[in-house]
């Protein structure tokens, strides 16, 4: 995106914000009779659905403040919370230590890992750390690997060290050596990696105590924040529980999503899992609107738009890939899924762009539909929302070089 089309984004959604600091929710009734039928007969009487145009004008309204599960869609107010605390461009960091002297090649002591529970911390970019450990002259360690902090590996927390440490010795798929060896142009040969004289990792405390201190040898950056979650949202990774540890816990996700929203809907909000998967995890669904125009607003305050942060309908990978994507579908929905059958629990919330009304916001929340007949009735309304507001297609630009290009792996001398 050019510099003028930002700014020119930017002031639009600086302008949006303002009235929607003015209005604080709903400024007006104005239903739509025939939509409001539609929910009705697609969605099911007394099912959850509520829209809501970005004036603040509501067009639909049903069991719109009885809370229900809202499996995934909790995860938008997860996004909300590390948006609003960390800042778009964050990176999380994951240092390398050595706890001991270097030399010929052999770290005597244990290698240190201080980690901040980068979500996207894969195969790929353990073959980076291993490149970097390599380039800072190491090859063998005669101590363990010690994990300190929230370490996520692979998408998993549990057994994370020893997942990690065996793709440190090489034990990483062939795929995932293929993709780094043609992002750095290397030759062919057997995935590089580092000899443990430790017989497990640990975690928190040193096997092989040193009189030095650990001195950082590699640090590895993630991609940036706005991009990583924009993948796992759009793959409704439940990582983002963990993920929420990064802004203090769910309990302050929930503290920031009910802060941003009218004081009426506050108690709508409960969340005990930062990634839906709690059992009393609550949302009604104009509280899952207020969510997303919260999300919103926040975004606007850098030039980002919700399309930068959650997946587009026929477009994005993930759990929208294959829905909405029919002629006129394609591009024009941006929201979140959510699933969790054994709480009788599926939904849909997000966004459209209307010519006539702006951005508007839809939430429908089904409670004890099986899932197969729920997600038919979510895209059968949202059909019925964008043959009633045809508008443009979401045109956030999509990167799509692979994750573990946009880390950044530095060295000691390098790293600040």
């Amino acid at each position: 995106m050019t510099g003028a089309g930002r700014r020119r984004r930017l002031a639009r959604a600086l302008a949006l914000t303002l009235l929607a600091a003015m209005t604080q929710g709903p400024v007006a009734i104005a239903e739509d009779a025939a939509l409001g039928e539609r929910a009705r007969t697609l969605v099911g009487d007394g099912q959850g659905v509520y829209v809501e145009d970005e004036k603040g004008e509501v067009l639909v309204s049903q069991a719109a403040t009885r809370a229900v599960h809202p499996a995934s869609v909790s995860k938008v107010a997860t996004t909300l919370a590390l948006l609003r605390e960390l800042g778009p461009e964050h990176r999380f960091a994951t240092r390398f230590l050595g706890a001991g002297r270097v030399d010929d090649g052999v770290l005597h002591g244990d290698l240190v890992v201080e980690s901040e529970g980068d979500p996207y911390f894969v195969d790929e970019n353990a073959l980076l750390v291993t490149l970097a450990l390599h380039d800072a002259g190491i090859r063998r360690v005669t101590g363990h690997l010690v994990v300190q902090g929230p370490l996520v590996f692979n998408w998993k927390t549990d057994g994370a060290p020893a997942r990690l440490r065996r793709a440190l010795e090489g034990g990483v798929s062939g795929e995932a050596w293929a993709a780094v060896r043609a992002a750095r142009g290397l030759g062919d040969g057997p995935a590089p990696a580092i000899g443990f004289g430790g017989d497990a990792p640990a975690r928190g405390e040193r096997a092989a105590p040193s009189a030095d201190p650990p001195r950082t040898l590699v640090v590895h950056r993630s991609l940036p924040l706005v991009p990583l979650v924009k993948a796992l949202n759009g793959f409704s990774n439940n990582v983002f529980h963990a993920f929420a540890g990064r802004v203090g816990g769910v309990a302050r996700v929930q503290e920031i999503a009910r802060a941003s929203v009218p004081p009426a809907l506050r108690e709508e909000i409960v969340l005990e899992n930062g990634a839906g998967a709690g059992a009393t995890n609550r949302l009604s669904p104009r509280a899952a609107v207020a969510i997303h125009r919260a999300l919103h607003e926040e975004l606007a305050r850098h030039g980002l738009e919700l399309d930068d942060v959650l997946p587009v309908s026929g477009i994005d990978p993930g759990t929208l890939r294959e829905r909405l994507d029919g002629p006129g579908e394609r591009g024009r929905v941006v929201g979140k899924t959510g699933t969790y059958g054994d709480y009788g629990a599926s939904a849909l919330a997000g966004a459209i762009r209307s010519e006539a009304r702006g951005l508007v916001y839809f939430a429908v929340l089904n409670r004890g539909v099986p899932v197969p007949e729920a997600r038919p009735r979510q895209d059968a309304f949202v059909r019925a929302l964008l043959a009633a507001e045809p508008g443009p297609v979401w045109t956030a630009p999509r990167d799509t070089t692979p994750a573990f290009t946009r880390a950044r792996v530095e060295l000691a001398d390098s790293a600040p």
